[in-house]
């Protein structure tokens, strides 16, 4: 089994040692992490907060109440959602049982996020609270802008997931490495958890 920060971490074919009730999911911009959390709360039946939705608030601003959000729903029993933003990842990972990182191949995030970005400008699509991506030409003048942002911060996941390695040794870690593995795991979502969904009725 291989191991990080000293600590073993789960692949797609191992086994969870349990039933999981607040899951979070970790990665890069456009690695899916939104996806696969919807699936896993499909699957599982656990309510599933989108914490883009949590934090963004009108002109890109953050909203006042994000922070009291996040303790109300690391506090609650069930959840699933992303690991992001710097205030709530803490909140978070004190209350999680499940960790899950993609970690997506470099070229292949940065080709979602552009798609991604093209589409929802192209379509105009609302995102979270009336939010709509800029025009595309503030990627030359905006150092924030998703895009420019994705591949600064490609490169911060690993180091921060090693890190909750080293502070939460009893933590499950799923590390999925490439989409194969994602599939995969996602394949496995369905069959019962030891001690868990078949038998609550």
């Amino acid at each position: 089994m291989p191991t990080l920060a000293g600590v073993p971490v789960l692949r797609w074919s191992d086994p969870l040692p349990g039933r999981s009730k607040r899951v979070l999911v970790a990665g890069a911009v456009a690695a899916g992490k939104s996806t696969l959390a919807r699936q896993v709360s499909a699957d599982w039946g656990l309510p599933y907060a989108e914490m883009d939705g949590l934090y963004h608030g009108a002109n890109w601003e953050p909203r006042p109440t994000f922070r009291d959000d996040v303790i109300a729903l690391a506090a609650s029993d069930e959840w699933v959602t992303e690991w992001q933003y710097t205030v709530a990842r803490p909140l978070l990972a004190e209350r999680a049982d499940l960790l899950v990182f993609l970690d997506l191949p470099r070229w292949l995030v940065t080709w979602r996020v552009i798609r991604r970005t093209l589409r929802r400008v192209r379509h105009r699509t609302e995102l979270w609270n009336g939010l709509r991506e800029p025009p595309l030409r503030t990627i030359l003048t905006d150092p924030d802008h998703i895009i420019r942002w994705a591949i600064r911060t490609r490169r911060e996941h690993a180091p921060r997931v090693r890190a909750l390695a080293a502070q939460r040794p009893e933590l499950p870690i799923v590390w999925l490495s490439s989409r194969r593995e994602l599939k995969r795991w996602i394949g496995t979502l369905a069959a019962p958890a030891p001690g868990s969904f078949d038998s609550e009725g």
